[in-house]
């Protein structure tokens, strides 16, 4: 409800703005609900296991376990078992009902809220994949909307399974008046029917070529990651590997939508020792530390995709970063509390 009540406020002025009426805003938060659940959901599990085990420290039930010879281990697997299940449900959550809801609440965007504010303006679009008329594809790592300026463009005509035609840029912006791209450092390559190649064409001169596609098409058909669920996500990753596209920002993410999914167990996990460190003040130490944790860790994840991004990292280990940092914490943690 938290999140939800702050994004109405973040957005009432865009949907005054663009007059959306009351039924699609109200589709579009109910379509946004299932995000917020995901989202919340690690923070929630931490904060039930805190009080779980805070509840049987302050009334001297740990101890009493202690004594009775049930380690903090053999009190903290249930728990574990249980956090990893809810992982997997959170995986499949995410990957159907999560993805679907991105998408419908991204169509809204588009459709209603297209007269944008400056700061929509000046909004950067990633990993955009268009198709066009079966043969014609393009892929671009990144577009400027103020500037209608795509950045690392690779396009290719299809016959069937062969390349025919591939043209890759390093960037190319939209010239309004001759309804034409200004491209700048491109090569230009065509092959026969059993691919090979039959004309290259290298240039470091900027260049005025008529596309089939316009900014209009790269607004509308652009379709990021998070509406993906992960088998499209994969089949889109084979596609682009195949015709020789960078698809490391496209495998980050698919990684990363498994490793969240297990951000449920880690921070559970991290979360248990916090609380039976200090019995006695267990509640408020244990809630006050673990959301400082959830903080940091959701630091850790960005800066993983950060670098996973850049190309600095491997996709697979900067998408697990987080996970890795802080399961490596949670079992030292547990490792050296009295158990």
């Amino acid at each position: 409800m938290l999140i939800l009540v702050v994004d109405v406020i973040e957005n009432m002025d865009k949907f005054i703005d663009n007059n959306v009426p009351l039924s699609i805003v109200a589709e579009y938060y109910l379509n946004s609900i299932p995000w917020y659940i995901n989202i919340g959901l690690p923070m929630s599990m931490l904060i039930s296991s805190v009080f779980s085990i805070g509840m049987i420290a302050k009334r001297n039930e740990l101890t009493a376990m202690k004594s009775s010879g049930i380690s903090l281990y053999r009190i903290a697997f249930p728990i574990l078992i249980l956090s990893f299940f809810i992982s997997i449900l959170s995986f499949q959550f995410d990957n159907g009902i999560v993805s679907h809801g991105h998408e419908k609440r991204y169509n809204i965007e588009k459709q209603y809220m297209t007269s944008r504010s400056k700061k929509m303006k000046k909004s950067v679009l990633h990993n955009i994949f268009i198709q066009k008329k079966e043969r014609v594809h393009i892929a671009v790592e990144k577009y400027l909307v103020n500037l209608n300026k795509a950045e690392g463009v690779t396009f290719f005509i299809l016959d069937k399974t062969v390349v025919r035609e591939r043209l890759d840029a390093k960037s190319m912006t939209w010239n309004d008046s001759a309804s034409t791209w200004d491209i700048a450092s491109f090569s230009f390559r065509q092959f026969d029917e059993s691919g090979r190649e039959t004309r290259v064409e290298l240039s470091r001169q900027d260049t005025m070529m008529a596309l089939d596609v316009s900014p209009q098409d790269i607004l509308q058909k652009s379709k990021s990651t998070e509406e993906m669920n992960f088998g499209e996500l994969s089949e889109r990753i084979e596609k682009l590997n195949e015709n020789g596209v960078n698809t490391r920002r496209w495998q980050v993410d698919r990684y990363f939508k498994v490793s969240f999914a297990f951000t449920n167990l880690i921070i559970v996990l991290f979360g248990i020792p916090l609380v039976t460190m200090r019995p006695t003040g267990g509640l408020t130490f244990g809630a006050g530390v673990g959301i400082l944790v959830i903080f940091v860790y959701y630091a850790f994840i960005k800066f993983g995709l950060s670098l996973g991004y850049q190309g600095m990292m491997n996709p697979l280990f900067a998408a697990w970063l987080g996970n890795i940092v802080f399961c490596a914490g949670g079992v030292g943690l547990l490792f050296f509390t009295r158990k």
